[in-house]
């Protein structure tokens, strides 16, 4: 099945590397990591208008600098000498400590990626200027120099605003390396100009043509051609001339009417027809790939456009093949894939992003896609999701954020331990936003609390309220004094205060309330293919 993980792609790479065996399994690794440039990067989600409450939620930070980069040396040291020896020589001179700590980080990343590859798999990293040359160097190392293949670039901006005292900073750059000499590479064409078209100027019942020389100067396997239809080549104006072909093909061009005699002159030409012509082939610098924009974009700041994807995948991939993004964001890598029925892995850092990835693949394919990829890295019982609560689970989710984001699909309250609320979602009403808080206890709930959580409620102006703590912790009283505060709507006949506990989200249970078209995170379009299946989806 795909796979989709939730956590540090080093931990993840390490544990399919060392764990579970599974080197030299992928096809293709793509990877767009956040650049080195001290900003953070944000999802963005609906606001609830809600007073002191943030709409935006961090889904994770250049925190390169932070890291303990001489710890990664010294693991860099016992798997590669030569990239360790590169790293330490950087380190003793005059380049800042965070460059060289973000180069630390992605290099023992690139070289677990090196290991995942199969031979004939390809690898495309994606990097600004300012990191990219020293990036080289690293690729080379671990790839070997004999195994880079492009840079390209990307224009990704045709702006002509000007800049003092700066040219316009208008492409990225894109490492490309193979694991081997044996690699895919399927060549990708882009339509003919307007000014290539009309050289088709001729026509017949084909179509449009144009003429191409059968005869070229130069020897021909020691050979300076043969004579067809009376015609030496030797004496075309110079001698050395050749058939672009053999005479056989010659008269098999003939008798199908391929074959162009001017009315001067006694020199044959081929007929090349437009309708022939498969396009340009791609070079190494890509400016017909526009950003994002319209309908394509989910509000995520660093989102790449899927055409740029689907044009490294269809070019270093075949259907079927596994394409892996280990930096995946908000899973363009994989909406691509997907698209060209790829088998596909992705990880991200950010639980957000994983969910993100979730509801773009379900927006696009419907319910039923869930159940054809696994996600890792969240609590999937009551057993873990009691050692998230405890605190003792490593890793960067803290218990509300699981229930709040993740299961609940709502926001968590940046303040939430002054406020009175852990979080909430929204949703509306014929065209009118409602709010519900939640608060969510991973122990210790009482009528106390729950009543307190009902205050905030009212005092919050909230449409409804949503108490969450495990199944043990609830008692008839909580029940009674969730009950005693009526419905939030006298139409829907909702309950205002509804206690769930984490056995019910487990099991899929959501609050109830009624069917809202506000998503937290913006919808990607509907495709009407499903795993190769034709059936018609609505938009």
């Amino acid at each position: 099945m795909n796979k989709l993980y939730f956590g540090d792609n080093l931990d993840i790479m390490k544990k399919l590397y060392y764990n579970e065996k599974q080197n030299e399994f992928i096809d293709l690794i793509y990877v767009d990591p956040p650049f080195n440039s001290k900003r953070n990067y944000n999802v963005l989600f609906e606001s609830a208008d809600l007073q002191n409450t943030k709409a935006q939620k961090e889904a994770f930070s250049d925190t390169w600098s932070n890291v303990s980069y001489l710890d990664t040396f010294n693991e860099i040291k016992e798997i590669d000498l030569n990239l360790y020896n590169f790293l330490n020589a950087l380190d003793s001179i005059n380049i800042s400590k965070s460059a060289i700590s973000y180069l630390a980080t992605m290099a023992i990343r690139i070289w677990y990626m090196h290991k995942l590859l199969k031979p004939t798999g390809s690898f495309y990293l994606h990097c600004d200027p300012t990191m990219s040359h020293y990036l080289k160097i690293v690729c080379d190392l671990i790839f070997g120099e004999k195994n880079y293949i492009n840079e390209i670039v990307w224009e990704r901006s045709s702006s002509r605003s000007s800049i003092s005292k700066i040219y316009r900073r208008a492409h990225d750059v894109i490492l490309y390396y193979s694991k081997t000499n044996n690699y895919i590479f399927i060549q990708q064409f882009v339509e003919l100009s307007d000014s290539s078209k009309k050289l088709y100027k001729n026509k017949d019942a084909k179509g449009y043509y144009q003429t191409v020389p059968l005869l070229v100067s130069g020897k021909r396997n020691g050979e300076t051609g043969q004579v067809w239809k009376g015609i030496d080549p030797n004496f075309q104006g110079k001698e050395g001339m050749h058939w672009v072909t053999t005479p056989l093909k010659l008269d098999e061009y003939d008798k199908n009417g391929l074959i162009y005699w001017p009315l001067k002159g006694n020199t044959p030409r081929l007929k090349y027809y437009l309708n022939q012509s498969p396009g340009v082939p791609i070079n190494d610098f890509w400016k017909n790939i526009k950003l994002v924009q319209g309908k394509e974009s989910l509000g995520y700041p660093t989102q790449k456009p899927e055409a740029l994807m689907e044009r490294i995948i269809q070019s270093s991939s075949n259907e079927g093949d596994i394409v892996a993004d280990f930096f995946c964001g908000c899973g363009t890598t994989i909406a691509a894939a997907q698209k060209l029925k790829r088998k596909w892995l992705g990880s991200d850092i950010s639980h957000l992003a994983v969910k993100l990835i979730t509801k773009r693949l379900i927006a696009t394919y419907g319910e039923d896609i869930k159940n054809t990829f696994e996600i890792h890295g969240f609590p999937k019982d009551l057993d873990s999701a009691r050692e998230l609560a405890a605190g003792v689970k490593g890793g960067r989710l803290q218990f509300e954020e699981w229930i709040i984001e993740v299961l609940l699909h709502g926001i968590l309250n940046e303040k939430r331990n002054v406020m009175g609320y852990d979080g909430y979602f929204i949703f509306d009403i014929n065209g009118s936003k409602n709010v519900a808080l939640i608060e969510v206890k991973s122990g210790n709930a009482s009528p106390a609390q729950l009543n307190h959580f009902i205050r905030t409620v009212e005092d919050k102006k909230a449409q409804m309220g949503v108490f969450i703590c495990f199944a043990d912790q609830v008692t008839d009283n909580m029940k009674r004094l969730a009950k005693k505060q009526g419905w939030f709507s006298e139409f829907y006949k909702k309950d205002k205060i509804q206690i769930l506990t984490v056995e019910d989200l487990l099991e899929g249970k959501q609050p109830d309330r009624p069917a809202s078209r506000i998503e937290i995170f913006k919808q990607a379009e509907r495709q009407k293919t499903v795993q190769g299946t034709q059936h018609k989806l609505e938009l």
